[in-house]
């Protein structure tokens, strides 16, 4: 079945922004020329830039310096648009927690170790805040705390692409039945990571960082299964 016309210009505007011919911050063609050089009506057009700024890939301003611009690339956004596809994905029989844990492990600890390099005050900063305490905070608490805590460190590393992957993996959440099989003193133990995770990033320790990052992945491997 041939795709409604608005679904196929956004396709072919998509393919040039993200080969790179439209350039963040350079301006798409007018609405007008649109029409004329693809052959379709003013309200397809609309409709396929409309689609577009739903996936975060074009701004559009009014006025007359107005119209639409390719948009900079901001991890948080593009995030966005994989979870939605994550999050289906990790509630069906494709993907289990060992999957999950095993992208974890690829990501955490080399991420870890550029963080260790790259860090800056405010970036401990941020870790810190994510911080929780495991003998009065409640478990969403501390579950929200431990997200926090990964994409602020993933954000540490300097890289965007940690960032950007990272934050719908961390948004994924437990099943019941690992939620009521975490071992005794686990909150503890996350905690008392976290805590030794920032002290290598004070101290610029980059494989002291990246130990501590593989030892974590480890116990919450060995707490789940």
């Amino acid at each position: 079945m041939r795709p409604p016309a608005y679904q196929q210009l956004a396709d072919e505007l998509r393919a040039e922004i993200t080969s790179g011919r439209l350039q963040p911050g350079e301006r798409l063609p007018p609405e007008p020329e649109l029409c004329v050089k693809i052959g379709v009506s003013r309200s397809t057009v609309r409709e396929a830039l409309r689609l577009l700024a739903s996936q975060h890939l074009i701004v559009t301003t009014r006025g007359v310096t107005g119209g639409s611009f390719v948009a900079h690339p901001d991890a948080e956004q593009l995030a966005d648009g994989l979870s939605t596809g994550f999050a289906l994905l990790t509630h069906s029989a494709v993907i289990g927690l060992a999957d999950l844990l095993e992208l974890r492990r690829a990501l955490e600890v080399p991420a870890a170790g550029l963080a260790a390099v790259r860090r800056e005050e405010t970036h401990l900063t941020e870790l810190r805040s994510a911080l929780f305490d495991p003998d009065i905070d409640d478990f969403d608490t501390m579950l929200a705390a431990h997200s926090s805590f990964h994409r602020a460190m993933a954000k540490a590393s300097g890289n965007p692409l940690f960032e950007l992957v990272g934050r719908p993996l961390y948004q994924a959440s437990y099943g019941e039945d690992v939620i009521g099989s975490l071992p005794e003193g686990y909150w503890i133990r996350i905690d008392s990571d976290h805590r030794a995770m920032i002290e290598c990033l004070a101290a610029q320790d980059a494989d002291g960082a990246a130990r501590v990052a593989g030892a974590h992945i480890d116990y919450i491997s060995d707490a789940v299964h």
